[in-house]
Order: structure tokens, then C-alpha cells, then sequence
């Protein structure tokens, strides 16, 4: 049965967010520019009804699509595209925003709950900001309409049927077909941080809208001055959180992708971090502006940049532009003319707005000094708009050869070949200037300052910074010369700002925000060096064995690789490392070994072949275990020089349609490095065996012999009555060998069976992949009491292995903490100052 009854409660949930949103960008117009109170009041509660309808709707086409992907509803093409049976709840909740339609959603929705709280805490600023909310939300809410018109299209529907999206001979055999499942969850999503990493960032997206619409706000009102207050906590949290999202998604990369790092300079990942530094920079020039009544000209500016670059990685990201150029961007679902026309609208409102106002817009004729705190400031702002637009440049290419190629030009400009290398030599000098000015800026800042000051407060910072680089980049054995001058930046900046925080915490602590902001920077840059700069590979391949001579593989491949092979131990620098076998992680949590596991047509059900002892549980052949099929565990057995012994379980999954081989990393985390292991290459499970010519052997009771190198027993042989759940019939007689394969911390059970029946011999082998035996019983001696067996082998299980030293990365990921402290420190600051204005009635 079809449910086309929930699919058309989405769409009209749609149409009414879409008429909503426009009929309140009527009213709030007719707010702002009403001459009287009364009416400017009426028309403000029109905007609130029309603008709570919307996101009412936007909430009833949340709640609609949720249902449709939870219960799996596989005739909508968005729940078969992007879900599955086999999912647990979180995975299908990750399916939600997983494609298009599913994240302008997600984006719809923050900014209805933002919208909602605009309405509530800033009545006087409410008509004109809600103008620029109604206008978005009416673009977005068009982004998924799913209105056709001949060969025009109005945005794409996430309650589209399969039969209509899809052009399949079996819908004309059945319309009403529904397929069994979906196509599933793409593996690389499939991790806790996608659970939590897109909603932050669309959060951070979506929040960027705020200061955005107190910038129109104040340039149509002609208050050039008022609209920065209430807007700067909001930037500051803008900031913090799209800060936060971004570091997730670094996160998320660092331990799901086996690039071996947090960031790689993919197109996508520019796009979210150029509109965060002009954010950041925009930040400093309202704070100088709030101080001194400068920069206000260079704030408005820069506020309304970051909105309408967060609009242009919209366009890139989802236009398709980026299709051949990044590895996670969207295909293009006709929606480009679209974007383009919502990027181009907001920029020609903003450059119209702020040409007609700019020559009304105060400044000041105060010349500024280099030992100012708004030159410093200035600098700073400089620095983090000249790296957005070294970054947006080579990131914006496929835009200028698709541009210069729909006129009709040829274009034939190229991304940069290592994207690492090229972005990481120019980044590196920018952060070495930041990192200086933030710690130097913030002496001007805090205290003004004359020429012959200077020396005497920035001499002890100095001093310190000099002796403790001195004492890192001996103990690293530095000799870089750009890592060494990062060093002491990154070592200066937080020197330079604990100063003024120990300074400034003693008279009032809630100022403090800044200068521990500056902290976490400079840790960040600290663990950005060492865990990128000095990664050392261990995983030296020293077998003399040549892993592979394809051309697709990198060249070092075969020497930064190690191969292991089952319960085999191998010596890597200081470890001693035993691969132990694949496993599954159950949903109860842990792992258990998939030998010992029987296939069931559900991949996420197996039947248990043997007794398992876990510590949680123990299983009994027979029982039923929940697993996270898709994935495979390879658990890989670490035995340091000094004792210490842990176990790593790298994942993989083999998938034809993502091109194969899809791994991901298990890490050992220590307080001064992590140990980063993932596998390279694997036998793939599904795959057939080629199993060797078949030898045959005599063997007795208790005669030790060698299959494939490893030891074997032969340890009994008895009658049975059933094989494999089924019961003998009439004189039919049966045996079943019991045979052990000694293995160096597991043993091996082989149960090959020898059946008679109609006075005819009938074998059922037993085989185990891991060691790489099958056995049939191939005769039986009753004179001699002997048993020939036939056996075949092939290569036993192994992997290849790659697995790298970082050092202090922690320096990272608590000096992201430190900032993101920092921020929440300056907002509560920002908005302690907008509600004592607020309850002054100004605000």
C-alpha cells in the first residue's frame, strides 16, 4: 500500500510555509513603514501571526518527512534515497538532513526558532529584522516547493513518489511497487558526529542571518549607530557556534576518513571557513566601533559580506559546481538557477542599500595611531579578510569556468593539484601574523599606550615567549624555520594574553573573554603544527614482501604499509602487533568475531555458531545477535616495549558503489601524541574463495600434522544422528570429525562430516577463511583406523596496515575548547550589556 496521504499533508505544509513567509514580508514591511503607533503595532502582530503560521508549517513538514524515513515509507524517493531497514535510530535521523531537500529543512527550521526569539526580546528592532527573516525564509521555503511548470522548476520536493522521480520499466508493470528497502545511509555518515555536526553547523548558517538583518535594519532605518549593540552578541554567537560546527565536522573527518588529518582543504570545508573569518573579523571592527566610535563603515560592511558569502557556498556547494572538484559536494537537482537568484537578490539589496546610505553613515576624521588599539584592531581584521579571500580564490575556480563556458568561452583553470600544500604555505605566514597581532593588540586594547610604554609591557611577554620556544624547538629538534617562527607566534599569543587575563580577571572576570579566546588560538596552532608537521608513519614496511604494483595506489604505498596476517606477530618499531580477525560491533556495544558468526539474510542479524563468554553476556550457539552489519572490525592486538598492551579496531566496509575499499581509522589516545591506525587494503568477505588443488592425507587419533603452517590434531570422530539440524533417515550412517588447528592465541574447530546413505559416500566440508582450510573426509580406514582427509588452503586472512604517531594533537582540540570558552564568555558579557539596555526600554 501506498501512503499518499502523508505525502500530500507534507506538501501542503509546504505551501503554507512558502504563502506564509511571503504574506509576512508584506506585513512586517507595512510595520516599519507605518507613520503611526497603532498601525505599526497592528500590522507587527499580522507579521507574528503569519510568520508563527509558517513555522508551524515548517515544523509540520519536519515532523511529516521524519515519519515517512522512520517508517520506512520507501515509496518516497527522499526516504528510499537516503535510509534503510538496517539503520538504528540514529543513523536514520542523520538520513534526515542527509540530502538537499533534507538540509534547506534543517536550515528553515533554526531559523524559525531564531525568528521566534527575535520576536520575543527585541520588540523595537523586530519589524525590520523579520523583514529580512520572511524574505529568507520565503527563498528557502521555495528551495523545496517541488512546483513544475512545464520545463520550469520551483524547488525540489522531499515528498516526491519513487515512481515519479525514477523512470523504471517496473512502474509500468505495477504502479503501486514499493521496494523491500532503501538504498541505505552513505558508510562515511554513518558515525555519531554526523548525528550532531551538520545541526551545529546549520545552526552556525543560520545564526549569521541575524547581524545580517540588524545591518539592513539600520541601513534602511537610517540608524547607523543602534543596530550594533544588538547585534554583536548575536555575531558572537554566530561565531562560536558556526566555529563549533566547523570543528566538528574536523572532528568528524580526523576520526571517519583515512586521509590522515582533521582538514584537507576540500572546496566544501572553504566554504564554511572563509564566511567564519570575515565573521571573526567583523566582530573586532563592531567591538572597536562600540569603544571609539571607528570602524563602523568597515562593519557594515563586513557583516553583511559574511551572510552573503554563507549565500555563495550555498550556490557552490549545491549548485554542483564543485561535482569534479570536491569529494562531499551536492549534484545538482535543477536547483541552481535558484540559488543563483537568491545569492544575487541579497547582493544587490545590500550593495544598493549601502551605496544610497554611505554617504550618511558617520565616520570619523580621528587619525590612528600605531599605538592605538583601533590600528591594531584594524590589522587584525585585515589579516583574517586577506586569509578568506586567499582561500575563497583558488576555491571559487569552477565558478569562473562555469561562468566564462555559459557565455561561451572555454575555460580551462584548475584547482590546485595538492590542495594541502598550496593552501598550507600561505595559511601558515597568515597565522604567524595573527597570532602575533592578537597577542600584541591586546596590550593596546586594555591600556593606552605611548611609544616609550611599549617596550616596558612587551618586554617580560617576550622574554617568557623566547625561553619556553627555546625549550620546544630543542626538545622537538626543530630546524624548520617556518615551524620555528609559527612556534614562537603561537607560544607568544598565549603568553601575551595570559598577562593581560591574570591582569584583567582580578577587576572583573566577565572581560576576560577576549584575551582567553586568544589562549585557545594559540594552542590551536601549537597542535596544528606538530600533529600535521611532525605525523611520523611507524607502519615501516620491513617484510621485504611487495604489497602491491598497482599504479593506483600512492607511491609510498608499499613502504608505509605493513601486512598482517592472522595471529601472526609483527614487529613494528616499538610495538609488536597481532591481527586477531574481523569482527562486528553489536548494538548491545563491544565486538564479537565474525567466525563465529552464521549469515542470515539480514546483515544486521546473525546466528550464533558457538559459545561466546563476553563480559556483559554470554552467548550459546544458537542465539540471535543484533550487529551493525555493514561494517567490519579489524582488531589488531598492540604490545609496546615497555608492557603496555591495548587492542585497535580500524573499520572498513567494502562498497562497489563508493568505489570500493571505505575505512575508517581507530585511535590510542595518550596525553602527548595519538597513534592514528587504519586499513588499507582487505580480503573482501563477500568475495569467493580460490581454493588450492586438492591434497589428500592419512591421519590417526592424536597425530599432529600442519595445514597451511599451523599445527593440527585430529581429536575425534563421532556417529551423529542429525547434520546441520536435520535428522538422518532409515540407515543412512554419519560421522563427524572433531579437528583442531592450534593457533597462536586461538584454537581452530574444523567439523567435516562423512556420510553413507544408499550404500553411497557422501563428504560435507568444513572450511575456515581465517587459517585458509577446507576439509572434506575423504575416506575412512577401519583396518588401520585411519581417516584420509582432503584438503584445500589459500592465503590466510590478513590486512594491510598504516598506522602514524601525531604529537600533541590534544593541543588542538582543548585549545578549541579554550576558544570556544572565550566566546561564550564574551557573549554573556554582550548580552548582559543589550538586557540592561533593554530594560531601560532602549532596545
Amino acid at each position: 500500500m501506498i501512503h499518499t496521504t502523508i505525502g500530500d499533508i507534507g506538501h501542503l505544509f509546504v505551501i503554507i510555509s512558502f504563502v506564509a513567509a511571503l504574506i509576512s514580508i508584506f506585513n512586517f514591511y507595512k510595520a516599519e513603514k507605518s507613520p503611526l503607533p497603532e498601525l505599526q503595532k497592528g500590522w507587527l502582530k499580522n507579521g507574528q501571526i503569519t510568520f508563527l503560521l509558517h513555522g508551524l508549517a515548517v515544523f509540520g513538514i519536519v515532523i511529516t518527512l521524519f515519519t515517512i524515513i522512520s517508517n520506512h515509507y520507501y515509496e518516497y524517493f527522499y526516504a528510499w534515497s537516503h535510509s534503510s531497514r538496517a539503520l538504528p535510530v540514529e543513523y536514520i535521523i542523520s538520513s534526515f538532513w542527509e540530502g538537499q531537500e533534507g538540509s534547506f529543512l534543517l536550515w528553515l527550521f533554526w531559523n524559525v526558532l531564531l525568528g521566534f526569539i527575535i520576536l520575543l526580546t527585541n520588540k523595537k528592532w523586530a519589524p525590520s529584522v523579520m523583514l529580512s527573516f520572511a524574505v529568507v525564509q520565503a527563498f528557502l521555503s521555495s528551495m523545496i516547493l517541488g512546483v513544475v511548470i512545464g520545463d520550469f522548476k520551483i524547488g525540489s520536493s522531499p515528498f516526491i513518489l519513487l515512481r515519479e522521480a525514477m523512470d523504471a520499466p517496473i512502474f509500468n508493470i505495477n504502479p503501486d511497487y514499493v521496494p523491500e528497502d532503501g538504498t541505505g545511509l552513505n558508510p562515511l555518515l554513518q558515525n555519531y558526529w554526523m548525528v550532531i555536526h551538520p545541526p551545529v553547523l546549520f545552526l552556525g548558517y543560520a545564526t549569521t542571518l541575524i547581524p545580517f538583518a540588524y545591518a539592513i535594519g539600520g541601513l534602511w532605518k537610517k540608524d547607523f549607530k543602534g543596530w550594533v549593540r544588538p547585534a554583536l552578541p548575536w555575531a558572537l554567537f554566530s561565531a562560536a557556534i558556526l566555529g563549533v560546527g566547523i570543528l566538528m565536522g574536523g572532528y568528524w573527518a580526523y576520526e571517519t576518513l583515512n586521509f590522515e588529518g582533521f582538514w584537507n582543504w576540500d572546496p566544501v570545508e572553504n566554504a564554511s571557513l572563509v564566511p567564519w573569518l570575515v565573521l571573526v573579523a567583523s566582530i573586532h571592527t563592531m567591538i572597536t566601533y562600540k569603544k571609539s566610535e571607528t570602524a563602523l563603515k568597515a562593519s557594515i560592511i563586513l557583516v553583511l559580506s559574511v551572510f552573503l558569502m554563507v549565500l555563495y557556498a550555498t550556490f557552490m556547494v549545491r549548485s554542483g559546481v564543485l561535482g569534479e572538484s570536491s569529494v562531499h559536494s551536492f549534484t545538482d537537482l535543477g536547483l541552481s538557477g535558484q540559488l543563483l537568484l537568491y545569492l544575487l537578490s541579497f547582493l544587490i539589496v545590500s550593495i544598493v542599500l549601502a551605496v544610497v546610505r554611505w554617504k550618511h553613515i558617520p565616520s570619523t576624521e580621528k587619525e590612528v595611531s600605531t599605538y592605538s588599539r583601533e590600528f591594531w584592531i584594524f590589522m587584525g581584521a585585515t589579516l583574517l579578510c586577506l586569509m578568506g579571500f586567499q582561500i575563497l580564490l583558488p576555491t571559487s575556480i569552477p565558478v569562473y569556468n562555469s561562468i566564462i563556458q555559459s557565455f561561451g568561452g572555454i575555460s580551462n583553470l584548475a584547482p590546485p593539484a595538492d590542495q594541502v600544500e598550496f593552501y598550507t604555505k600561505w595559511q601558515m605566514w597568515f597565522a604567524v601574523g595573527l597570532a602575533i597581532l592578537s597577542g600584541t593588540g591586546q596590550f593596546f586594547w586594555w591600556q593606552k599606550m605611548k611609544k616609550s610604554e611599549v617596550k616596558e609591557s612587551l618586554l617580560f611577554p617576550i622574554l617568557i615567549t623566547l625561553m619556553i620556544s627555546a625549550l620546544i624547538i630543542v626538545l622537538a629538534g626543530m630546524t624548520n624555520i617556518p615551524y620555528i617562527i609559527l612556534v614562537i607566534a603561537a607560544v607568544y599569543t598565549i603568553v601575551a594574553n595570559a598577562k593581560i587575563f591574570f591582569k584583567i580577571v582580578k577587576s572583573n572576570y566577565k572581560l576576560s573573554g577576549g584575551a582567553i579566546a586568544h589562549i585557545g588560538l594559540g594552542m590551536m596552532l601549537l597542535g596544528i603544527l606538530f600533529s600535521t608537521g611532525y605525523s611520523r608513519t611507524i607502519s615501516l614496511n620491513e617484510t621485504g614482501l611487495l604489497l602491491t604494483n598497482s599504479e593506483e595506489v600512492e607511491d609510498n604505498f608499499n613502504q608505509e604499509n605493513i601486512p598482517l596476517f592472522i595471529n601472526d606477530p609483527q614487529t613494528m618499531g616499538e610495538y609488536t602487533l597481532t591481527y586477531r580477525g574481523r569482527f562486528y560491533e553489536t548494538h548491545s556495544g563491544g565486538y564479537v568475531k565474525a567466525s563465529y558468526l552464521e549469515d542470515t539474510p539480514n546483515e544486521n542479524f546473525k546466528i550464533v555458531k558457538r559459545e561466546i563468554q563476553r563480559e556483559d553476556e554470554n552467548l550459546i550457539k544458537g542465539d540471535t545477535l543484533e550487529v551493525y552489519g555493514a561494517n567490519h572490525y579489524y582488531k589488531v592486538d598492540y604490545l609496546h616495549a615497555s608492557g603496555d598492551k591495548f587492542s585497535l579496531f580500524p573499520r572498513a566496509q567494502i562498497n562497489a558503489d563508493m568505489g570500493g575499499l571505505i575505512s575508517s581509522p581507530d585511535i590510542k589516545r595518550t596525553l602527548t601524541k595519538d597513534l592514528y591506525t587504519h586499513v588499507s587494503s582487505v580480503p573482501d568477505p563477500t568475495q569467493e574463495i580460490e581454493w588450492s588443488e586438492a591434497k589428500e592425507m592419512d591421519v590417526t587419533f592424536g597425530e599432529k600434522f600442519f595445514l597451511n603452517d599451523f599445527v593440527t590434531v585430529l581429536e575425534d570422530v563421532k556417529r551423529v544422528e542429525e547434520i546441520e539440524g536435520e535428522k538422518l533417515k532409515g540407515n543412512d550412517l554419519a560421522v563427524r570429525a572433531t579437528i583442531k588447528v592450534y593457533g597462536d592465541g586461538e584454537d581452530y574447530i574444523l567439523n567435516p562430516y562423512y556420510l553413507i546413505r544408499d550404500n553411497m559416500a557422501g563428504r560435507i566440508s568444513d572450511e575456515n577463511r581465517e587459517i585458509g582450510v577446507k576439509l572434506n573426509i575423504e575416506n575412512i580406514k577401519p583396518e588401520s583406523n585411519t581417516f584420509t582427509l582432503s584438503v584445500r588452503t589459500t592465503q590466510k586472512d590478513y590486512i594491510i596496515l598504516k598506522a602514524l604517531e601525531k604529537p600533541l594533537i590534544n593541543l588542538l582540540w582543548i585549545g578549541t575548547l579554550v576558544l570556544t570558552f572565550g566566546f561564550g564568555m564574551a557573549i554573556f558579557r554582550r548580552y548582559s550589556e543589550f538586557y540592561k539596555m533593554k530594560r531601560k526600554g532602549l532596545e
